[in-house]
């Protein structure tokens, strides 16, 4: 008798090649413990991007950021 996964595969294959991709994203996001994570950084970043863009932040070189972090730091 097949196993669960044997069975799981055949019926799998049976499907279109864009719900084949389709599983295969649901079950890679599955495994991703993190995804509520990555997605609160995603949307971090792209705030962040946003502040820059529009002027409301002001950047630094990361050699200055590094010296008043080293500054800090002693």
């Amino acid at each position: 008798m097949e196993n669960r996964l044997e069975l799981l595969e055949a019926e799998a294959l049976k499907l279109s090649a864009t719900e084949r991709a389709a599983l295969v994203q649901l079950l890679l996001a599955s495994l991703d413990e993190d995804a509520e994570i990555e997605d609160a950084w995603a949307c971090e970043t792209e705030r962040r991007i946003e502040e820059i863009e529009s002027g409301t932040t002001q950047v630094i070189p990361i050699t200055d950021a590094l010296a008043q972090v080293r500054a800090t730091l002693k």
